[in-house]
């Protein structure tokens, strides 16, 4: 699936929920979806900085896609970094590096978070981004 079709879907189930409380609990459930992350790559390079929990983010290029792997010990922060991974993970670097990251903003995500969380989030699409060029052929 392409990066606009997988954020089409993330737009269309938050759509489905009336009230910031019920799309936080989603994101919770997401969070607790996630594949568990090896416990070797919890190691301090794949640490997000600006993140006020702990958020580690790897990545490996397989077959010329990335393949984000992702846990947190904060259970929002954990469903937030789930959906980047649904999203970013498995796509070309160039297409990760060409996407503009709107999704967020149709789904009302950053202006409904606290102010470190929103922080922690722009810092984890800093680190897909990063990837993303160190990567690109």
């Amino acid at each position: 699936m392409s990066i606009k079709e997988i954020e089409q879907e993330i737009i269309d189930e938050f759509a489905l929920f009336t009230d910031w409380m019920e799309k936080y609990e989603y994101l919770i459930e997401l969070g607790k979806n996630l594949p568990l992350i090896d416990e070797a790559q919890k190691k301090e390079e794949n640490l997000i900085e600006g993140c006020q929990s702990r958020v580690w983010l790897s990545c490996s290029l397989e077959d010329g896609k990335l393949v984000f792997k992702a846990d947190s010990d904060a259970i929002i922060t954990k469903g937030i970094i789930s959906l980047l991974v649904r999203v970013y993970s498995n796509q070309k670097p160039e297409d990760i590096l060409s996407s503009d990251f709107g999704f967020i903003e149709t789904i009302g995500l950053k202006e409904n978070l606290s102010p470190t969380r929103a922080n922690g989030l722009v810092s984890m699409i800093a680190k897909i981004r990063d990837y993303a060029t160190a990567n690109c052929a």
